[in-house]
């Protein structure tokens, strides 16, 4: 890392609405993933391995189970000044709390006068993804701008989901235009089948960042978003860089899982990010010591498979399965199992995620389904096989047929 004093925001505020029945007890960054991991993790991780050692995470809806993950988990140690620390809305410019992720950092600028930082690194916290963010600091010193934003590249037909980046046709490295959303989005001249879309990581030479939210906040016409407000006004001024997350290289990264990135916004986009996670050549791999995946070091003893009373072999294939885990008698395949799950006789669990604490009795079918913790599925009783039936009990359905049983639910024959 460069001489410069770094600073690490983590915008970890949202509602995560498109989650639910997952985040109706918890903030968005606080959602299980993985097993063992939360969201927040990993975007946690890839500041921690590119050198931060001051970090904050700004918090706001649900946010008990967030706050507790970070305090348990995240502890710095004190001597060389490092930390992570949680820093909830306070409310210290009126009686409101964050409209927006800019009004999150406009309502925290103590933490920047505290700390006087050269550069900010604001992040996202609820992307899978590794990333090395010395490099695209590197990038942004040298390109002399006021921001420079992590861009990813994504096929034209996906890229209207998203904050399209164009470039200027003379310098690559300059962003011309910002444009959330469009229907025409710009393809790149070296690929004309792809577009830049902003991956919501941005660094900040730190006094542009303080000037631009602090305009933005006078703004009554503003939403208060970065990259919807902060970034147009940016670019606006000529004063926005792009970095090209294809050129950031990962120590133990595959060509396989190169560049990966994605935006858990959506029980599809949650359930896919998951099997993405299995294969024998994963997409995204856990198993990369070289960059690995920090979260809390649960005391629990190892997983177990054995034979039922009549002579069941419990078992599993193309699977992830946690500590504490007891598959007695059951089959478990192509799923992901967090800690404590327990698989009784003759229960068939396939493409399926389950979270901590899951018990699923003996006779039991889970078929393309997100249990979410303390779900206790009862003897005979199926999920995702009849759509009609999971509806009529309440549970979440998606179009593609991704069945959600919300948290601590008993579920009956």
């Amino acid at each position: 890392m460069s001489a410069k004093r770094i600073f690490g925001m983590v915008l970890a505020g949202g509602e995560g609405k498109r989650l639910m029945p997952l985040t109706a007890d918890r903030a968005k960054p606080a959602v299980p993933f993985g097993g063992s991991y939360r969201l927040i993790d990993f975007a946690l991780s890839n500041l921690i391995n590119s050198g931060l050692r001051r970090i904050v995470v700004l918090t706001q809806y649900k946010s008990h189970s967030l706050d507790r993950h970070i305090s348990q988990t995240w502890r710095m140690s004190p001597l060389l000044g490092a930390y992570v620390a949680s820093v909830p809305a306070q409310q210290r410019l009126g009686k409101r709390w964050f409209s927006g992720s800019a009004d999150a950092i406009l309502q925290s600028m103590n933490l920047l006068g505290d700390e006087r930082p050269d550069i900010v690194v604001v992040v996202g916290a609820d992307h899978v993804y590794r990333m090395d963010f010395e490099q695209m600091i590197e990038a942004h010193i040298a390109s002399g701008r006021g921001v420079t934003v992590a861009a990813i590249r994504q096929p034209l037909a996906l890229a209207t989901q998203f904050g399209v980046i164009e470039v200027d046709d003379a310098d690559p490295t300059k962003i011309a235009a910002f444009r959330e959303k469009p229907a025409d989005p710009k393809p790149l001249a070296e690929a004309p089948g792809e577009a830049l879309v902003s991956m919501g990581n941005y660094v900040f030479t730190a006094q542009a960042l303080i000037d631009a939210i602090t305009q933005d906040g006078d703004r009554e016409d503003s939403s208060h978003d970065m990259g919807g407000d902060i970034v147009p006004y940016m670019v606006s001024r000529d004063d926005a860089s792009v970095y090209d997350f294809t050129f950031n290289e990962i120590p133990g990264s595959t060509e396989r899982d190169h560049s990966y990135w994605r935006d858990v916004g959506t029980i599809e986009s949650y359930y896919e990010a998951h099997m993405d996670l299995i294969s024998t050549m994963p997409i995204f791999n856990l198993y990369n010591s070289e960059w690995p995946i920090f979260t809390q070091q649960i005391n629990l003893p190892p997983v177990k498979f054995i034979h039922d009373a009549e002579g069941n072999q419990g078992r599993t294939s193309d699977s992830i399965v946690s500590l504490g885990t007891v598959v007695s008698g059951g089959i478990v395949e192509r799923s992901v199992l967090a800690p404590n799950i327990r698989i009784h006789s003759r229960a068939l669990v396939t493409d399926s995620v389950l979270l901590d604490g899951v018990q699923v009795g003996r006779d039991c079918t889970i078929r393309r389904a997100i249990l979410d913790k303390s779900v206790v599925v009862t003897d005979g009783a199926s999920i995702g096989v009849d759509r009609e039936r999971d509806l009529a009990r309440g549970f979440t359905v998606t179009e593609t047929g991704i069945t959600v049983v919300g948290k601590g639910v008993l579920v009956t024959p």
